[in-house]
């Protein structure tokens, strides 16, 4: 059965701005930079308790990834956060040549990723970005399941120095995970045993995986193993392979196009 329980709903997003700020009080050196969506990523928490630690680039998502590489040099710990469909793809070549060709400490918020904010149409919604990041040399790249693994994997990716990548969303979506609940970058977590089938799976897709995994349970007879997956860079080969073997069968579930994703 599966042993989390659903706490309420609330948007990832929330959990990275929060956890910002946290590490703002930890870390004189940390800043955030916004690109005219401080608002809709929250990244206003910050600015509210950190005005002079906060720089508004305007709607130039280039402009300020270069700027965030030349804090990193200067022994900042950067991050800059907008919409994912804009942090990864209109500031590809930023990303590949100033971030991750030179290694720089830089990190990443990717707001509205996903299809979940529908009103936004597509070209704010974003379905391919994780195939992009998992390419680039020394990029960390981190998909939560909840609000509270959002903020665990941002204060997380401070902690290290190298380019980072944290996916998160606008929606209310189900929270689940307690500050029990392990999580370490690199390594996924079995969150329900089973020997008929694995489902692999990262963000929002890991509670609609216990859920079908429930479902399956009850209605079948299938006993599913669910694996929260939430760092695709660097994978968690061992855990994945294993479970193959356990199982011999497995699915993935991801918001994103099953190409160059988690899939």
């Amino acid at each position: 059965m599966n042993e989390f329980k659903l706490l309420g709903k609330k948007a990832t997003r929330y959990g990275f701005a929060e956890a910002l700020v946290e590490l703002g009080e930890k870390y004189p050196n940390v800043v955030v930079l916004g690109a005219d969506v401080t608002g809709s990523v929250l990244t206003s928490f910050f600015k509210e308790k950190f005005p002079d630690r906060f720089f508004s680039i305007g709607i130039a998502e280039q402009n300020a990834t270069t700027i965030a590489v030349g804090m990193a040099l200067s022994g900042k710990i950067p991050f800059f956060a907008t919409y994912s469909a804009f942090s990864a793809f209109r500031n590809a070549d930023q990303l590949r040549i100033s971030v991750c060709y030179n290694n720089a400490n830089v990190k990443i918020g990717g707001g509205h990723s996903g299809i979940t904010v529908g009103p936004d149409g597509a070209t704010h919604q974003s379905l391919e970005e994780l195939s992009l990041l998992r390419t680039l040399p020394n990029m960390t790249l981190v998909v939560p399941c909840d609000y509270l693994e959002t903020k665990k994997a941002t204060l997380a990716v401070a902690e290290f120095y190298g380019p980072a990548f944290v996916r998160f969303g606008r929606a209310p979506v189900p929270y689940f995970t307690t500050e029990e609940t392990p999580f370490k970058i690199g390594k996924a977590e079995i969150f329900r045993q089973g020997k008929d089938i694995a489902i692999i799976a990262c963000g929002i897709m890991v509670w609609q995986s216990l859920v079908a995994a429930d479902e399956l349970w009850k209605r079948r007879g299938i006993s599913a193993m669910v694996i929260n997956s939430h760092t695709l860079k660097p994978i968690d080969v061992e855990t994945i392979v294993e479970a193959a073997r356990t199982c011999g069968a497995v699915v993935t579930a991801e918001e994103h196009q099953v190409h160059g994703g988690l899939g």
